[in-house]
Parts: C-alpha cells; sequence; structure tokens
C-alpha cells in the first residue's frame, strides 16, 4: 500500500514538473509575442481605417456603398485625400453619386483627386474650376511634345508667326502652366503609351482663352510640358530669326559732307577789247 501511495506521489510530482514547464514555455511563448507586437505598433504607429475600392473602376463609373470597404491603414502613411467618414464620402445616402476620374485597382485608397464631387458629371465641366474655361489647341507630333502629354499636365503655349510691319519670323511665350484637362477625347488619362494627339484640351481663364483663339488664327502653337512640382512663372520670352542666327544691325554710317570749295578772288583788268581775270590774296 505504501509502494502504490509512493508510486502515485512520484507519478504526482512529475505531472506537476511537466505543467509547470509547459506553462512557463506558454507564458514564455507569449512574452514573446506580445514584445514582436510592441515592437511592430512602434514602428508602424497607429492605424486608421479608411476606404477602399473593392474592384477595379474605370474613367466614369459611378462609386456606389457596395464598391467600397473600410480597412485599416497605417496613419502615418495614409495618403492625402482620403475618406474615412462615410457621411463625407455619401453625404446624401448615395442619391448624389460620386463618379471615377481616375482608374483605380482593388484595395486603393479612395481618393478626393480621383473622384467627382457628389452630384458632378465625370466629363470636363467636372475638372474645370470656377472661372476656368477649356479650350483645344491643334497639336501634332512636333508641336505636341511627342504624344507625351497627358490629362493632368502642364504645359507652356508658345507662339511662332509675323507680327505687325516686320518681316522676321518670332516665336513667344504667350501662356505659362496651363493645366491639360484632355487629350483629343480622353479625359482621364490612362492610356500609359504615348499617343501622337491632334488636339489637346487646357483650362484656362477667359482672357487666356481669347490670346490662345488670336495666336491660333495667326500663326502656329507649340506646346512645352512643364515638369513635375515646377511652380516657376516665366517672364517675357521671345526669339526671332535674327536673334536665333546672331545677326546685329550695323550701325548707320556717318554723313559724308563734301569740302566747301576753296575761295578765290580776282580783279578785273581790260586790255582793250579783253577784260583779264588777275587773281589776288583774299582779304576776306
Amino acid at each position: 500500500m505504501r509502494a502504490m501511495f509512493g508510486l502515485v506521489l512520484v507519478a504526482g510530482v512529475a505531472l506537476a514538473g511537466a505543467a509547470v514547464y509547459m506553462t512557463k514555455g506558454y507564458i514564455s511563448q507569449t512574452q514573446t509575442a506580445l514584445a514582436r507586437e510592441r515592437d511592430f505598433r512602434e514602428k508602424t504607429g497607429p492605424m486608421v481605417q479608411v476606404f477602399v475600392v473593392n474592384k477595379e473602376k474605370n474613367y466614369g463609373d459611378v462609386i456606389t456603398k457596395d464598391d467600397v470597404q473600410m480597412i485599416y491603414w497605417q496613419e502615418n502613411a495614409l495618403p492625402e485625400g482620403t475618406f474615412q467618414d462615410p457621411k463625407v464620402l455619401f453625404p446624401d445616402d448615395g442619391k448624389s453619386p460620386r463618379y471615377v476620374l481616375r482608374q483605380m485597382e482593388k484595395f486603393e485608397p479612395l481618393l478626393a483627386v480621383k473622384v467627382t464631387e457628389p452630384g458632378e458629371p465625370a466629363g470636363l465641366t467636372g475638372q474645370l474650376a470656377k472661372g476656368e474655361r477649356a479650350f483645344a489647341i491643334k497639336v501634332d507630333v512636333s508641336t505636341g511634345v511627342s504624344g507625351f502629354v497627358q490629362p493632368g499636365d502642364h504645359v507652356d503655349v508658345y507662339w511662332t508667326g509675323l507680327a505687325d510691319n516686320e518681316s522676321t519670323e518670332m516665336t513667344r511665350l504667350i501662356e505659362n502652366s496651363l493645366r491639360v484637362v484632355a487629350v483629343d477625347q480622353k479625359a482621364d488619362g490612362q492610356s500609359g503609351t504615348a499617343t501622337v494627339a491632334r488636339t489637346v484640351t487646357v483650362a484656362a481663364s477667359p482672357e487666356s482663352v481669347a490670346r490662345l483663339a488670336q495666336a491660333q488664327a495667326t500663326g502656329k502653337l507649340s506646346l512645352s510640358l512643364v515638369g513635375s512640382g515646377d511652380d516657376a512663372v516665366l517672364t517675357k520670352v521671345e526669339v526671332d530669326s535674327r536673334q536665333l542666327l546672331g545677326i546685329v544691325d550695323e550701325p548707320p554710317a556717318a554723313p559724308v559732307v563734301a569740302p566747301e570749295p576753296e575761295k578765290v578772288c580776282t580783279v578785273k583788268t581790260r586790255r582793250g577789247a579783253d577784260v583779264v581775270d588777275t587773281p589776288i590774296p583774299c582779304t576776306n
């Protein structure tokens, strides 16, 4: 009986030791996992919920509540213009729909620059700010930057022609950093390849539209692509063919003044029927 009791006691101690060992291992794993979680949180920072599209959306598509969902996103890496409040994304419960302005891939954050305002169409009118007008410029492969201009880019516009009362052709910058809103009939800028366009539509003030129309009617317009982030305001830029070739006008020659004829004084003397002029020194 005592032997049986001793055997049970030994087995109990062994099981207790195993339980303690397993518990220590579990606690150690839990502490390690918690340490990793704390380290991860310190690196990523707080997380916030944002709206993303749950399917691919193309230009002109309507954004509905079924097209979006909320996911957690790292707050310190959050793109500008995201939507976090459904009342902001759908202010009137989706009765005034938003339309896609730029193609979006699945699970891409929904950004304000890629959708219209509620009820605003996705055409050119939706891309013009208050006071802006759309103007189409005729271009070809040489005047349209070889087809690399896309909606959303900015361009400088140069005019080439003959000024009034001048026979020398000249090129002048007439508009600086105009925003491109469409190329041919495409306003989404998602082609991804360079195509030779026939028209480039820009957003401009009414005064600039008048200048562009007059310039297009009297000469040739060329576009120059402005670099991303370049907000420099250019002053007068003008070159004519004489400046291009380095021709400098010669100064006018001084007029030639003829020397005054030498004054000759004479005295007339009659000799019979003849009158003779005899030179004498001039006194005056």
